[in-house]
């Protein structure tokens, strides 16, 4: 199942200046496994060192946060689109 990974600017050198790419996999955390194992350092990038979604990183399957739904063990099918989006800090 081919899902759509969209990537903010700061990972796309890691992954040849792609904005997006495409990923076999099951579920949300397969993908991000497989997306690592495709651009090396991607996975560190938004898992920790335990494997769970860093806090700083939303990912959003189709439109919704993945948070919201069953985590990294979200299902996914062919044609959906996974975005990272890093949290933004802001305030004064």
């Amino acid at each position: 199942m081919s899902v759509i990974v969209r990537l903010p600017t700061p990972l796309r050198p890691m992954a040849g200046g792609k904005d997006e790419v495409f990923i076999d996999g099951a579920t949300v955390r397969d993908v991000i496994e497989k997306l690592d194992a495709a651009h090396a350092g991607l996975g560190a990038r938004i898992l920790d060192d335990g494997g769970e979604l860093r806090r700083f990183v939303n990912l959003y399957l189709n439109e919704e946060d993945v948070r919201g739904l069953d985590g990294l063990e979200t299902a996914v099918k062919t044609g959906d689109v996974l975005s990272v989006i890093p949290a933004i800090a802001g305030g004064r």
